[in-house]
């Protein structure tokens, strides 16, 4: 038997094992028939493809919330706040109780609904980081801060130089940055803050980017929590491009949005920074009353709840929360999204809404960071308009907000796109806000941005060529791995 059979027989085996571990490994009908397709189709490479992003770590357990098992402090303050949830359902504002099945959801996520926050929504890099230095410049006690990007530029280097100078003050200084977004500050910022007395640690490290699954499962939050009461999260990263200004001179305008909460509120935001801290330093930090805020804010009554999921929760919390939010709507649902690849079961979820009658708009950008998610996302399209949604295409540069407005009463702002990544890969978090004034504010913001964006034409769009419509089918069938 000559070496060429020998080898076409151990390929064929290693191709029946890897299809045996796909179908085992992969809950998903579309993604285990994207990865089939891979394997087969795809000669070696193929196998290598799968390898690299195909793995399940909700099923593997490769992560573990498990960081403060019996402690008496946690506890404590979590059965305080949920005394405090379930006050809040009984007597709380309108814009809870026509959402408590999403609060129950949450609730049993351990996510408490803490009212009494100060809530400002922070729209592009302009408008948050005045308020990001000066929370950090205020710290007395401790600065977590956790990010997917965090870049070598001018605001990069604003926002090290304060770590560095808050940590030689005496406050305790920890960053938690992605290995793969943040992978040009390796070698730059990280060896700075560390010399300057900051606890700093990549998060899920990377040995060898090429082949490395570890690239998949990246953590995709942005959280600041200062001093236990002060939290920031949203879509906007560390980064010269999020800026609009004469400054900067960026060559394409970028439209996100940001949230700041003061109080109670930030609880679950710190929790969740501990468990990645723990995590990613290899630590277990000892928690202490200053990492928890019990008072309420003067300034603010709204009520917020965080969603977080990723590869170790053990189930898709966010994904679960927006499908609640949408069969919960009466009238409205306004979505903005940079990446819109929402999979079947999220699509059945806007498909139901709509033909309830709930008025559903989605703004997304007329053209991506990405040539293939675009075409992707656009293939989506022609159902969701099929079904009465309206879809606007965002013109005036980048939108990258993350966002939804239900019913003028729910605002959502978050690390989230709704897309497959987010839903199943990533680590998230999103912010639950119950209070009618910031929904509001959302809204505007979302109706002053379809002023600079174009509205799909049903007609036209179903009319387009085989020939433009071909290159979106194709990359669709492989969304389950974009």
């Amino acid at each position: 038997m000559s070496w060429y059979v020998i080898a076409v027989i151990a390929y064929i085996f290693l191709v029946i094992v890897v299809c045996f571990r796909i179908l085992y490994d992969t809950d998903s009908t579309s993604k285990t028939f994207a990865y089939l397709l891979v394997a087969i189709l795809i000669p070696v490479i193929g196998m290598i493809i799968y390898f690299a992003v195909g793995g399940n770590y909700r099923r593997n357990k490769l992560y573990s919330k498990k960081i403060v098992n019996d402690n008496r402090l946690l506890a404590e303050i979590r059965n305080r706040i949920v005394l405090e949830s379930e006050k809040s359902w009984d007597t709380g504002e309108p814009e809870v109780k026509s959402h408590k099945k999403l609060a129950r959801l949450l609730l049993n996520d351990n996510s408490p609904l803490s009212g009494n926050n100060e809530v400002k929504l922070l729209l592009n890099g302009e408008n948050k980081f005045p308020e990001v230095i000066e929370a950090l410049k205020a710290a007395q006690h401790h600065i977590h801060i956790e990010y997917y990007i965090f870049e070598n530029d001018n605001i990069g280097n604003q926002v090290k130089d304060i770590l560095i100078q808050k940590a030689q003050a005496g406050v305790q200084v920890r960053f938690i940055y992605d290995d793969f977004g943040s992978r040009s500050i390796r070698h730059s910022l990280v060896p700075e803050l560390v010399a300057g007395g900051v606890e700093a640690f990549p998060f899920y490290k990377i040995f060898f980017v090429a082949l490395s699954n570890r690239t998949n499962y990246r953590n995709h939050r942005k959280i600041i929590v200062v001093d236990g009461c002060t939290g920031f999260l949203g879509g906007i990263n560390i980064s010269d491009r999020y800026i609009n200004d004469k400054v900067n001179q960026n060559p394409v305008f970028w439209r996100d949005t940001h949230v700041r909460i003061n109080g109670p509120g930030v609880f679950y935001l710190q929790y969740l920074f501990i468990c990645d801290w723990n995590f990613a330093a290899n630590q277990h930090l000892k928690l202490v009353p200053d990492f928890f805020c019990t008072t309420k804010s003067n300034k603010g009554k709204a009520i917020v709840q965080i969603a977080a999921s990723g590869p170790d929760s053990s189930t898709p919390t966010i994904k679960l929360s927006l499908m609640e939010v949408l069969g919960m709507a009466q009238e409205e649902v306004l979505i903005t999204t940079p990446y819109f690849i929402p999979g079947e079961t999220m699509l059945d979820a806007i498909t139901m809404a709509c033909l309830s009658g709930v008025k559903v708009k989605l703004l997304v950008p007329l053209k991506s960071d990405s040539f293939i998610v675009n075409a992707a996302a656009r293939s989506y399209y022609a159902s969701v308009l099929d079904c009465g949604v309206e879809i606007y295409l965002y013109k005036k540069g980048f939108v990258h907000a993350k966002t939804i407005v239900a019913d003028g009463q729910l605002a959502i702002i978050g690390s989230a796109n709704m897309d497959h990544r987010s839903f199943e890969l990533n680590f998230e978090v999103n912010s639950m806000i119950y209070d009618s004034k910031i929904a509001g504010e959302l809204k505007a913001a979302f109706l002053n941005d379809i002023k600079d964006a174009q509205l799909i034409n049903r007609a036209k769009w179903k009319k387009r060529t085989l020939f433009k419509q071909l290159p979106e089918k194709l990359c669709r069938l492989f969304s389950p791995l974009l």
